[in-house]
């Protein structure tokens, strides 16, 4: 049996955020950065990483780099604190024609002995830009949306490794988020609740492999329950778990698990 995995509308994806700013202005402009995953070494050629940033509309566009180290807390929020200082970013700021496209190279100049893997995310803001003269009436001021993306990059020990574990797995009523702000709260599904820990010190993508879950159902028939990598995709991101930590997550399944003991595993 395969789950189909409903999407919670609201779930905004770990390795690419969008943040929306309104300004005073005449224009919308948009940019692409790729990719929005990049995985580091601390020493050697993988110490360099690059990205891209592209001008998507018509008119200049003006950008800048902020790189912040990524943490997790209590309750598995991210916290960002400023890490600018652990990398070398050139150029750390730029001005795109339209369709034009800049490479950002990024460099570790952190601890080349970093004893375990660390994320950060490297920011590409969009400045606003000066009005030309007459774009804005006498009416009223229109609208520009600046853009913030953030590129998930995790920079490890050469030779480290992952090592991967369920700590716990219990059913939960899963709560899926309204399609919009202030709409009502859709009517719970049943789901699961999984504690996973690392303790290698390389970080883990756990999106990229299947889940299996296998236990008794609510109904006290044994079930099985398989999630592609394409759903965790799209409910989880790339299922990022700290090296030397722990990540919990909470997916929505097609079928309710009863108390009984559920067992997962992981399909390449």
């Amino acid at each position: 049996m395969t789950a189909w995995v409903r999407l919670a509308r609201g779930w905004r994806a770990l390795a690419a955020i969008v943040l929306l700013a309104i300004v005073g202005s005449a224009a919308a402009y948009a940019m692409r950065v790729s990719p929005m995953v990049l995985e580091m070494e601390t020493r050697g050629t993988n110490a360099v990483a690059r990205l891209e940033v592209q001008n998507l509309n018509q008119g200049n566009l003006a950008f800048e780099t902020r790189i912040t180290r990524m943490e997790f807390d209590e309750n598995g929020n991210v916290v960002e604190t400023p890490a600018d200082e652990d990398f070398l970013v050139f150029p750390p700021q730029g001005v795109l024609p339209p369709g034009g496209r800049q490479v950002v190279r990024l460099q570790w100049v952190g601890d080349p002995e970093l004893p375990a893997a660390q994320a950060y995310y490297v920011s590409v803001n969009q400045l606003p830009v000066a009005l030309e003269p007459g774009t804005v009436d006498n009416v009223g001021a229109q609208v520009q949306i600046v853009y913030h993306m953030k590129a998930l990059v995790v920079v490890a020990p050469p030779g480290a490794s992952p090592n991967v574990e369920p700590v716990s797995v219990r059913p939960i009523q899963f709560q899926p988020q309204p399609p919009s702000e202030g709409a009502p709260l859709p009517p719970t599904v049943p789901g699961v609740e999984v504690v996973l820990r690392n303790t290698g010190r390389r970080h883990a993508m756990m999106a990229g492999l299947g889940w299996r879950f296998e236990g008794v159902g609510a109904d006290g028939q044994r079930i099985r329950i398989e999630v592609t990598p394409e759903e965790l995709n799209r409910v989880i991101g790339t299922g990022y778990v700290p090296a030397l930590g722990e990540r919990t997550f909470r997916l929505p399944l097609v079928d309710a698990f009863g108390p009984q003991p559920i067992r997962l595993s992981f399909v390449q």
